[in-house]
């Protein structure tokens, strides 16, 4: 009789396949892992170097000028950052330190107007349905609060934490930036090194104006954004400013997190004053897509907005916040490693210069 019944695997190979699976599986997650940590290590040593080249650019140039030794004029570079910033600090929180106070004690008002106006309207209402309401998760119980203030306290220690990194890699990376560039190009074989050289150059030279063209928009920003607000006559105008400005140095989302507590605080005037900080925030944000960031992009590199969009998405889910904020610089990065190591070299196309 022949048997139709398909032969059966044998338990021990059965199991030694099932084993095989599993470790491959565990493999692939462990590498997944390792890779998605190194990113988060990477994303914070470029954060450091985002510090250091400005640092060791300021050194060098005071070094030309002056004859001094590039050791005391990163010193003396380090100690007048330092200061201005202690000066801006000081400044700030005397001009708008009360401000930001009077801000955080109108959040609350201004959150409850927002609610009173949506409840006019069906849409409104439907999100402000009872399972959503604000009084409803004040009364869910203390250890959702107990849960929320705990991941509040974490994630304050592990800002700090990253926040000690990265000063204290670019303090290093400042003091000797040859020696980690000269341990980068000593990676790479001998006929390519003056390749990896120029290449490491050009990356150097794309970031620092990169960030001194994102400083200066920043500016721009603040600036248009406090005559703006203090032209409607909005409340914290400085404070609303300097948020609005700061947060500029995120692409595409900072500026609509920027007009989420404008809006608010001009909503306490009536929907008209609302509607006005709506304009304004566009026409600020239209004249830094269009006219400050093409010229940035022009004098550094040439990023499609489409593809630094793409960016933050991808990168932001994979490191979160810093992710989200450094997405541009490592796109720039890149671009410029695509144009040089492939384009150029392997394509061997010329035209396309960096």
């Amino acid at each position: 009789m022949i048997n139709d019944q398909p032969d059966s695997i044998p338990e021990p190979l059965f199991i030694r396949r099932v084993g095989i699976i599993l470790g491959l599986t565990l493999s692939t997650l462990l590498l997944l892992g390792l890779m998605g940590a190194a990113f988060d290590v990477l994303l914070l040593v470029l954060a450091a170097t985002l510090i250091a080249l400005p640092l060791h650019a300021g050194a060098r140039w005071m070094s030309k000028r002056t004859n001094w030794p590039e050791g005391v004029s990163l010193a003396i570079v380090a100690l007048l950052t330092i200061g201005v910033l202690i000066g801006m600090g000081w400044v700030i929180s005397t001009s708008i330190g009360g401000q930001i106070d009077q801000l955080q004690e109108q959040a609350p008002k201004a959150l409850k107007n927002a609610e009173e106006m949506l409840r006019q309207t069906s849409f409104g209402r439907q999100l402000l349905k009872e399972d959503i309401k604000p009084e409803k998760l004040l009364d869910s119980g203390s250890s959702r609060w107990l849960g929320r203030i705990s991941g509040a306290i974490s994630s304050t220690l592990g800002s700090l934490a990253d926040l000690y990194v990265i000063l204290f890699l670019a303090a290093f990376l400042a003091a000797q930036p040859t020696l980690y560039r000269d341990g980068l190009v000593r990676l790479v074989p001998k006929p390519s090194r003056k390749r990896a050289e120029a290449v490491l150059d050009k990356l150097g030279e794309t970031l620092l104006g990169w960030l001194g063209g994102k400083l200066f928009s920043m500016v721009v920003v603040g600036v248009l954004s406090f005559v703006g607000l203090w032209l409607l006559d909005i409340q914290l105008a400085g404070a609303l400013a300097l948020f609005a400005g700061l947060i500029t140095f995120i692409p595409n989302f900072g500026p609509i997190i920027a007009l989420i507590p404008a809006v608010l605080l001009a909503l306490l005037s009536g929907p008209q004053q609302a509607l006005y900080v709506v304009l304004l925030y566009m026409g600020i944000q239209l004249v830094e897509s269009n006219l400050l960031t093409p010229l940035i992009q022009n004098k550094v590199i040439s990023m499609p907005p489409a593809l630094v969009f793409i960016s933050q998405l991808i990168i932001g889910i994979f490191a979160g916040g810093i992710g989200l904020a450094l997405a541009t610089p490592v796109m720039a990065i890149v671009l410029v490693m695509v144009k040089m190591l492939y384009v150029q070299d392997v394509l061997k196309d010329g035209s396309i210069k960096v």
